[in-house]
C-alpha cells in the first residue's frame, strides 16, 4: 500500500463528512487534503483509542517528531511520507501541524472548560488551524479567507460538541462551557449521566444560536474571488450546517441518539453546493 493508497483508506473508512467534500478536488489537491486529513485522525484516534493517557502523551511526542522529520524529508510513516509530496506543492506551516497535536494533547489534561474563552482555544486548535491549512491548499488571493477559516473553523466544531455531547459524556469529557451550564442550571453530574432535561435543551439552544453566529461570520469576511477555489470549504459547511438543522429540527435530543445524515444525504449536498459554486464563478468570470 502507497502512502497515500494508506490515507485514501483511512480518510474512507472514517465516514467523515469532510470524505464527500474532497470528491471535487483536483487531483493534487484532493492529494493533499486526504494526506492531511488523515494526519487528523491519527493524532485524533491517539487519544480517543489510547486508554493510557501516559500512553497516549508518548505518541503525540512521537508525531511531533514525525512532523519534524517530514518536514526535512525523512518522513517514516505513510502519512508523513504522504504529507512531504503534499509540501513540494503547499506552503503548509509546520507550527500549524503542532498547534493540532498541541489540541488534542489537551484532550488529555482536560475533561472540561472552565468558560467560552478556554473552549475557544482548543477549537482553534482543533479546527480552526486544520482549516488554515486547507486554504493553502484549494488557494487564495484575499487574506479576508483566512479570518473565513478561522471561523468557519470554530462552527464545525461547535456543531461536532453540539452532536456529540452525550458521547462526549461517555468518556468522562464535557466540552461545554461550566460557567454557561450554570447560567442554564444545567448539572454537570447529569451530564455524564447522560440525562436530558428542558434546562440543557435551552442550554443547547444557546449553543446553537453561537455555532450559527459562526457561520455567518464566516461567510460574510469569504471575499467573491476566493469562494470558488474555497467551494471544498462551502461544501462542508453545506453538511455540517444540515447536520445541525437536523439537531434543531429533532428538538436536542442528542442525549438520546446521535443525529447524523446518510451518506447519500451528504453526497447530494455536496453535488449541489459544488454545482452551485460553479455557476456563481461562470456568473462573476463574464462580467
Amino acid at each position: 500500500m502507497t502512502p497515500d493508497e494508506y490515507c485514501q483508506d483511512k480518510a474512507a473508512k472514517s465516514g467523515s463528512s469532510f470524505y464527500y467534500s474532497f470528491r471535487f478536488l483536483p487531483e493534487l489537491q484532493r492529494q493533499a487534503i486526504i494526506a492531511l486529513y488523515a494526519f487528523c485522525r491519527e493524532v485524533d484516534d491517539t487519544v480517543d483509542e489510547i486508554s493510557d493517557a501516559g500512553v497516549a502523551r508518548t505518541k503525540l511526542e512521537w508525531w511531533r517528531e514525525e512532523i519534524q522529520r517530514t518536514f526535512k524529508g525523512e518522513a517514516t510513516h505513510p502519512v508523513g511520507k504522504a504529507l512531504h509530496t503534499a509540501l513540494q506543492s503547499f506552503d503548509l506551516h509546520e507550527e500549524y501541524f503542532m498547534e493540532i497535536i498541541d489540541g488534542m494533547a489537551m484532550d488529555l489534561d482536560q475533561f472540561s472548560y472552565a468558560e467560552f474563552k478556554q473552549l475557544a482555544l482548543y477549537c482553534h486548535r482543533a479546527a480552526s488551524v486544520v482549516g488554515l491549512l486547507s486554504v493553502e491548499i484549494f488557494g487564495y488571493q484575499e487574506r479576508n479567507t483566512l479570518k473565513y477559516a478561522e471561523n468557519l473553523g470554530m462552527a464545525l466544531q461547535l456543531t461536532n460538541i453540539i452532536r456529540d455531547v452525550r458521547e462526549d459524556a461517555e468518556r468522562g469529557r464535557i466540552y461545554l462551557p461550566l460557567d454557561e451550564l450554570k447560567q442554564f442550571n444545567v448539572s454537570t453530574d447529569d451530564l455524564l449521566a447522560l440525562k436530558s432535561s428542558p434546562e440543557l435543551i435551552e442550554f443547547l439552544k444557546f449553543q446553537t444560536t453561537r455555532a450559527k453566529q459562526y457561520y455567518r461570520k464566516a461567510m460574510e469576511v469569504l471575499p467573491e474571488a476566493d469562494r470558488y477555489t474555497q467551494r471544498t470549504g462551502l461544501i462542508m459547511a453545506d453538511i455540517y450546517e444540515a447536520t445541525l438543522d437536523e439537531i434543531i429540527n429533532d428538538n436536542f435530543q442528542v442525549m438520546k441518539h446521535r443525529v447524523s445524515l446518510t451518506p447519500i444525504r451528504k453526497l447530494w449536498i455536496a453535488w449541489r453546493t459544488a454545482r452551485s459554486e460553479k455557476r456563481r464563478h461562470r456568473k462573476l468570470t463574464k462580467t
